[in-house]
């Protein structure tokens, strides 16, 4: 007797505030997904994540982060979200995405939590997981004003990425 093997997902993310590690566990609540929280090797203070952080998404920039690589091989669906600082994804996130292993052919659903705009933070990073052959198939925003409604949207997203 064969079984059907059900699709796996990840969601890699980096939370600074902890918005966006409340997404990410609702989301495993839901759809099951494994969660691999990245943080920065040298931690942020409320004035280096306004100052040093932000000047430093704004120039695309990485932090070293734990976990060091990112073993995606396993997964069916890779799923992403970042905090917004300074209309970009934080250096923590675009180191996260720097160190994605077995990533080749793989789908993604990115999101973004911000207190405003997100600014180039989608583009940018999808074009980053489009250059790793990556395919991005849908993308989320959050603001502070519509948190549920996004959620339910990012665990559609997801649900519909991984049939059963």
């Amino acid at each position: 007797m064969t079984g059907v093997v059900p699709m796996k997902s990840c969601l890699i993310f980096h939370s600074y505030s902890g918005i966006t590690r409340g997404v990410a566990q609702k989301v495993k609540a839901a759809c099951g997904s494994d969660l691999i929280e990245v943080i920065p090797r040298k931690r942020y203070s409320n004035l280096t994540a306004y100052t040093v952080g932000s000047l430093r998404a704004m120039r695309g920039e990485s932090d070293l982060i734990d976990p060091e690589t990112i073993n995606v091989s396993s997964y069916d669906l890779i799923v992403i979200g970042t905090p917004v600082w300074a209309f970009r994804a934080t250096p923590v996130i675009n180191a996260a995405v720097a160190a994605l292993k077995g990533f080749e052919g793989k789908k993604a659903v990115i999101f973004a939590t911000c207190g405003g705009s997100p600014g180039e933070t989608i583009p940018i990073l999808k074009k980053a997981l489009t250059g790793k052959g990556v395919t991005v198939i849908d993308a989320v925003v959050f603001t502070r004003k519509d948190l549920d409604a996004k959620t339910a949207d990012l665990i559609t997203a997801i649900k519909t990425a991984l049939p059963t």
